[in-house]
């Protein structure tokens, strides 16, 4: 089966998705293209050609933002001057996969090309980490399997672009 990443368009097939989780099914199903007209977010898919039709097996969206300096790891505190209250981060709002390729890796693969376009990003438009809201116990040990440290007090989790870095 071929695989290829793009950013959602109307040719993608999103009707027959399931993740297990009606937030993340719906988002793509319904809310997703809204926030890429919107300039809200991007949201890049995972398609398999079957049959001629590009259907989504996976996504992630990403968008800038940023933190309070208040919130980074003490470690990293002092690389930002005392006048900067605000740390730039990429936000890597939502990452899915399909039910039906769980342990084939998808949302590993996923996860590295989201923070692989990130880290690209990063070189033209500044951003110390990458940032993720886990949506449950599931998803934070998911991520903390791939060096993602938990912020204090948010719920948030981050990696730092440097570590992201090294990954490439």
């Amino acid at each position: 089966m071929h695989y290829l990443t793009e950013p959602l368009n109307g040719t993608h097939h999103r009707e027959g998705f399931s993740c297990g989780k009606d937030s993340l099914d719906n988002y793509i199903k319904t809310q997703a293209g809204q926030d890429v007209k919107r300039k809200l977010s991007v949201c890049f898919v995972l398609v398999s050609k079957e049959d001629g039709l590009k259907k989504v097996i996976g996504y992630y969206t990403l968008s800038n933002g940023g933190i309070p300096k208040e919130m980074v790891l003490e470690a990293y505190k002092n690389k930002f001057p005392k006048n900067y209250y605000s740390v730039p981060v990429t936000l890597l709002g939502r990452l899915a996969r399909d039910k039906y390729f769980k342990g084939d890796r998808v949302g590993e693969s996923l996860l590295f090309g989201a923070l692989y376009r990130s880290y690209l990003v990063s070189k033209e438009v500044v951003s110390f980490a990458a940032i993720v809201d886990p949506i449950d116990d599931e998803a934070i040990s998911f991520y903390e399997k791939y060096g993602f440290q938990r912020l204090p007090d948010s719920g948030r989790m981050f990696l730092p672009m440097k570590a992201i870095e090294q990954l490439f």
